[in-house]
């Protein structure tokens, strides 16, 4: 067993002390743990540590759960043991304002996205930094909207490019579904010009500084440059195919998306979106 899962098994056993000298019920405590197992779970795939837990890993979990579909109530009893254990670390500031899917009935709230020209406003920052690699991993996070952890299991094999067409083959979050996600001209042409820069023979399409397979916690941190996250780009990617009139199963297809009410959020309108409605009609 590796020394990084050892020291979160220490740093879990630890938890469960503390639990019960706070009074908790067995059953409580068994809960904690699984909870917190889970999390660790994801946080591996992701990058990060239970030991060094950060805000956005609290946040971006919160998000993950939803993107699966999640119960506002499940996510909330994750949530309340997360927060206990933030309490435990003496770091109550990385569960402060952490959004979190309403318990409403029939509430849809459309994800924060990027506006036409914030985006292309991003385009133009990362293109003048020059970074071939960061520039075909915005641009394909924007025009496919893969999830991070998609990404960053890309293999070289799975990108096919001709002069006319483009795809990928992504593997799904859990390893066990597939999905082919079609290429704009942009997206063929970043994706190319990276590809054919490289020196290296690694497997991975992209691939970090040190020449390993990049992680979701690289990517994140390269983005917060430009003051976007991944989540914040595929939101855009739907978003933007919701409003250019495509069918929400087609959205959700492309998305990977395994409940189309998922991808329905994107499909809800704003105040300038009805007045806009209102004056196209009645002229």
């Amino acid at each position: 067993m590796k020394k990084s899962n050892l020291e979160v098994i220490s740093l879990i056993n630890k938890f469960s002390q503390w639990l019960m000298e706070q009074n908790k019920s067995e059953n409580t405590i068994k809960t904690y743990r699984t909870v917190l197992t889970k999390f660790h779970e994801w946080l591996l795939r992701e990058g990060g540590n239970l030991g060094k837990l950060t805000k956005d890993d609290v946040q971006n979990y919160m998000i993950y759960l939803e993107s699966e579909n999640k119960s506002p109530s499940t996510i909330e009893k994750i949530f309340v043991a997360i927060n206990v254990f933030a309490r435990f670390l003496e770091k109550p500031e990385i569960v402060q304002n952490i959004q979190r899917k309403q318990n409403q009935k029939n509430k849809r709230v459309a994800p924060e996205s990027l506006e036409t020209s914030e985006r292309e406003h991003l385009l133009h920052e990362v293109k003048q930094d020059g970074n071939l690699r960061d520039i075909a991993i915005v641009y394909t996070l924007l025009h496919t909207g893969l999830r991070v952890s998609e990404i960053c299991a890309l293999n070289r094999s799975d990108v096919e490019i001709n002069k006319h067409h483009g795809s990928l083959v992504v593997l799904d979050g859990k390893g066990n579904k597939k999905r082919v996600v079609p290429l704009s001209k942009e997206v063929r042409h970043h994706l190319k010009e990276y590809i054919d820069s490289l020196n290296s023979t690694h497997d991975a399409l992209f691939v970090s500084n040190f020449n390993r397979r990049i992680s979701a916690r690289t990517i994140q941190y390269m983005l917060k440059k430009y003051n976007v996250n991944p989540h914040k780009l595929r939101h855009t990617f739907c978003k933007e195919l919701v409003q250019k009139g495509i069918d929400i199963t087609t959205v959700a297809e492309l998305a990977g998306h395994s409940d189309v009410n998922i991808t329905k959020r994107y499909s809800k309108v704003s105040a300038t979106d009805l007045e806009d409605a209102i004056d196209r009609t009645f002229v």
